[in-house]
């Protein structure tokens, strides 16, 4: 009889069992429904208008977001790297070639212009190491096609088109500042023959004014590489 009863318990536990286990698995589902929900909203309303200087998360984000965290890490990191090389690298040189406004500052700002210039040769190839390390993370997520709409829309806006910027704007103003700097280290060498009247110069030979005039020109040739540089630090990395 005890055998009989035992029996009869554990026929009736089987299913209760089997619906605890599928509560179990509804109870997980719906809290990766919920991460998921919370991190597209986050995109969508928090990333999407940052711009370039995204936000970094809370510890309730964090928690929020779940595993989620580790996709908003692969574009942060790349906007944290970029937003470095910007803020060290190029807006300072923006900054020095704009106050070149009369003759006389090439020759009072080319050691400023030389020292700030100085890291624009390696900024191509950190920028570039960025992105393909942003593209390789990108790569190795496996994200529901909600939240994969979403994220590529971000990853252009913060990943792709600031590279695409910054990948051909570098080299000419690189060019743009050596020039600069050439112009105010020919106007050193000249001492006390040049003379300066606001806009205007003047040289004692005509072979020293021939060469001036070519450093205007290779000045002018690059000059719209100041103006992107300009429009860029306003635009996409506001």
């Amino acid at each position: 009889m005890t055998t009989g009863i035992s029996r009869a318990w554990t026929r009736l536990l089987v299913p209760f069992a089997a619906l605890f286990l599928v509560l179990q698995l509804t109870g997980c589902g719906d809290k990766e429904a919920d991460q998921r929900k919370a991190f597209i909203d986050f995109l969508q309303n928090t990333v999407q208008r940052s711009g370039e200087h995204l936000p970094a998360l809370s510890a309730d984000q964090k928690q929020k977001f779940g595993p989620y965290v580790n996709d908003y890490a692969i574009i942060y990191g790349f906007s944290q790297q970029v937003n470095h090389a910007v803020d060290s690298g190029i807006k300072p040189v923006v900054d020095e070639l704009s106050a070149i406004r009369m003759p006389q500052d090439y020759l009072t700002r080319r050691d400023s212009l030389r020292q700030a210039s100085g890291s624009l040769g390696v900024l191509t190839q950190q920028i570039q190491a960025a992105r393909t390390q942003a593209d390789s993370g990108k790569a190795g997520l496996k994200q529901p096609s909600d939240l994969k709409a979403v994220y590529d829309n971000v990853y252009n806006k913060v990943v792709t088109q600031p590279v695409s910027v910054l990948m051909p704007l570098l080299p000419a103003l690189q060019t743009l500042s050596q020039n600069a700097v050439q112009t105010g280290d020919f106007l050193q060498q000249q001492g006390t023959q040049v003379t300066f009247n606001g806009p205007a110069i003047q040289f004692p030979t005509q072979q020293q004014a021939t060469q001036y005039n070519q450093m205007m020109t290779n000045l002018s040739a690059n000059s719209q590489a100041l103006a992107q540089a300009q429009s860029a630090l306003q635009t996409t990395f506001q």
